[in-house]
């Protein structure tokens, strides 16, 4: 029995809805698009962060649903990793503001985190370890080379164990 043009069509969208899908679950956390699986092993935090790590490309998964997971630079702090963004309205900021509560990965680790913002004057020492020794200017005014909000404007989280 021949199949219609319409079951080919409509085998057809089932089968590239079930790749797309397999990619964006397993492989999107790897690149520039947000995916849903943070993966790694769920490890037991260090007492110290900035022994146990260096700065790093990491993931962070966010609370809520749907999951997003999303690579941004991790800079381990005595408490955790400190993530900042720039004030652009960024999805995984208001994720995280309305559920703190997610994951952070470096390489195969994978920690259960509380994120919580980082606002006012109590950024600095925040900025301080991200943008090191250039702070001063760059909160005077200066920009980050190649991007054009000022620090001062960025938006700065810190991840805690839970």
């Amino acid at each position: 029995m021949a199949r219609s043009r319409k079951q080919v069509a409509g085998l057809a969208f089932g089968a590239l809805l079930v790749i797309a899908s397999t990619t964006y679950v397993f492989v999107t956390p790897y690149n520039r698009t947000a995916g849903v699986r943070i993966g790694g092993t769920i490890t037991a935090p260090p007492a110290d962060f900035t022994t146990a790590f260096k700065r790093s490309v990491g993931q962070i998964k966010t609370g809520g649903f749907p999951p997003f997971v999303v690579n941004v630079s991790l800079v381990p702090f005595k408490d955790g990793f400190i993530t900042s963004s720039r004030p652009d309205g960024g999805y995984w900021t208001k994720r995280a503001r309305l559920a703190p509560d997610g994951y952070v990965r470096v390489g195969d680790t994978t920690f259960a985190m509380t994120a919580k913002e980082v606002i006012g004057d109590a950024r600095k020492p925040y900025l301080q370890a991200m943008f090191g020794p250039d702070l001063n200017r760059r909160l005077s005014g200066g920009v980050i080379i190649g991007e054009s909000e000022p620090v001062g404007e960025w938006q700065v989280f810190l991840w805690t164990p839970r």
